[in-house]
């Protein structure tokens, strides 16, 4: 598989194999004990995959190792050090390569120890010696043999891989691609819809109700307000129209100029007519 730029990044990269490793278990049938494994995972610098792993995980991972190769699968860790792996982990592996290790301290004289006694032991040399002393492209290896129990170690030279080392580049890739079994179900992508995309969704939908929602109730408060500035002013308007008919029904009206003239007209003849009757009344008395 093609994985440079999640390589990158060794925690996601060990989580993803991990996660697809049990997917496998979860999908494939049983294959029984086959000759050669169908599919076969390296995982190099094995303790990345468990650093500061929780005891969950670490549980998953022994069930995986120990039950997978029913359905065909081998699965190998590659570390330098024996003590990356956890002891659950590591005894439910059968075979066995160590390569030469060289110790000049106490500690790594531990390290040297711990690989010794992960091999079943021979009598014919110490494994601890042995494991410092050994040269370019010889190791010390035990298998399973026909029964499924672990050989005694031996000592023995490994064939170099009949492959090259690296990336693939694009031209093989293809070309392999080309003549895989698996092409006509996995050529053409399909993009479906991801749990994110589903939540996303769902969000938005929620924070769109929400908005809406919000609106109503911005145009009914607008609505209130509106309402309320209404009936104030027909209040006011009101009370100015009743103060008006109030000022007409006492008798109080408001004379213009051509009546006040009239008024003073008719109060002056008024005067005078009232004179002469007043003399004549007095005249005719005196008479």
């Amino acid at each position: 598989m093609d994985s440079v730029k999640l390589f990158l990044n060794p925690v996601l990269y060990s989580t993803f194999l991990l996660w697809m490793l049990s997917e496998l278990f979860e999908n494939l049938p049983e294959a029984g004990d086959l000759d050669k494994p169908k599919m076969v995972f390296f995982f190099d610098e094995a303790h990345l995959l468990f650093e500061d792993a929780p005891k969950v995980l670490l549980q998953k991972v022994e069930q995986v190792v120990r039950l997978i190769r029913s359905k065909g699968v081998g699965v190998y860790f590659i570390t330098q050090n024996p003590m990356d792996l956890p002891n659950d982990v590591l005894s439910q592996l059968g075979n066995r390569v160590q390569h030469a290790l060289r110790a000049y301290t106490p500690a790594e004289l531990k390290v040297v120890q711990a690989a010794a006694e992960s091999f079943r032991v021979n009598p014919n040399f110490d494994t601890a010696t042995v494991i410092t002393e050994l040269a370019t492209g010889e190791a010390l290896v035990s298998f399973l043999d026909e029964d499924g129990r672990p050989c005694v170690v031996e000592r023995a030279m490994i064939l170099p891989p009949q492959s090259a080392f690296g990336s693939l580049d694009v031209a093989l890739r293809l070309q392999l691609i080309a003549r895989s079994e698996l092409k006509n179900k996995y050529a053409t992508a399909v993009d479906r819809e991801s749990a994110y995309e589903i939540l996303q969704a769902r969000v938005a939908k929620q924070q769109e109700a929400i908005r809406e929602e919000e609106e109503r109730l911005a145009k009914q408060k607008q609505w209130e307000q509106e309402q309320e500035l209404r009936s104030q002013k027909q209040s006011t308007l009101g009370g100015i129209l009743g103060g008006k008919k109030k000022s007409s029904g006492s008798g109080y009206q408001r004379q213009s100029t051509m009546e006040k003239a009239t008024n003073a007209v008719v109060t002056t003849i008024g005067r005078e007519v009232s004179r002469s009757l007043i003399r004549g009344i007095l005249g005719s008395l005196k008479k």
